[in-house]
């Protein structure tokens, strides 16, 4: 498994051992080394593996190499974590993503592909949790909704496609069961952990001059801004019931992400 470390990666390792299934949990601090551009970390990662949780990496060139060697090497179900609506994004963003589904499409093996909206943990394990911690979360939104997915029903999809048949070639939109704007969504957690916060809408040259003044790359501020361009248009605002269709259950909703990352103090 790719990304043993990250916000769906742990938490699916920790749902496959629970079951009883036996995981080799990869990154680059993790049980086990695996760097992207350390092509001889990739043996270990796959030594013995039959099934396999594909984060893609950044360099698109690597997608195909790497889903080769995990084939020659025995695995023969792959899982890929992708984006929703990427295909739908101009083709230069989110090559990765792009590359490594290519790749798992043509493998010869057993896959499928999970297209999740953005997760509810962005709010407290990165991304959006400095800002809010700070009182301001500024972004170039809208009033769009959007229905954000909890990275447990990601990773319980997950172990459910590694684990069991009859998603060969299936490709899943995940979301969460309700669609709320970032303004309700931060008012939500204001309420729920006592801190002064607010949204505050920016526009998108705004908000790629604030990336970049945070250090982040040309490349990829330009893909963040497509990524909320696509937002804007309505790509992740529709809740879907693909959650449902595997696990027969209806996904966690926001107000109970909120309520638990509360009690834990995420936000104090």
């Amino acid at each position: 498994m790719l990304g043993g470390t990250g916000k769906t990666g742990h938490r699916l390792v920790r749902s496959l051992r629970a079951a009883g299934h036996t995981v080799r949990a990869a990154s680059r601090s993790g049980e086990v080394r695996f760097d992207w551009s350390d092509q001889d970390t990739w043996r270990s990662a796959l030594d013995g593996a039959t099934a396999l949780y594909l984060v893609a990496p950044w360099e698109p060139e690597l997608a195909e190499v790497f889903v080769d060697q995990a084939t020659a090497a025995g695995v023969r179900r792959i899982v890929a974590l992708s984006g929703r609506a990427i295909d739908r994004f101009p083709a230069e963003f989110f090559q990765g993503m792009r590359a490594a589904e290519q790749a798992v499409r043509q493998s010869g093996v057993e896959w499928t592909i999970i297209r999740p909206n953005n997760f509810s943990q962005n709010f407290d394990e990165d991304t959006w949790h400095v800002p809010l911690r700070a009182g301001r979360l500024a972004l170039p939104m809208n009033a769009v909704p959007e229905p954000f997915i909890d990275a447990q029903d990601i990773a319980d999809v997950a172990a459910t496609l590694l684990t069991t048949d009859g998603h060969h070639e299936q490709v899943y939109t995940l979301s969460g069961p309700r669609a709320l704007t970032f303004a309700d969504a931060v008012a939500a957690i204001a309420s729920a952990s006592g801190r002064p916060m607010r949204y505050e809408e920016i526009t998108p040259e705004q908000y790629r001059a604030d990336l970049l003044a945070e250090g982040v790359p040309e490349e990829a501020a330009d893909e963040l801004n497509s990524l909320f361009a696509g937002m804007r248009a309505g790509y992740y605002t529709d809740p879907t019931d693909d959650v449902r269709r595997v696990l027969g259950r209806e996904p966690r909703d926001f107000t109970d992400y909120v309520t638990r990352a509360a009690a834990t103090g995420a936000w104090s």
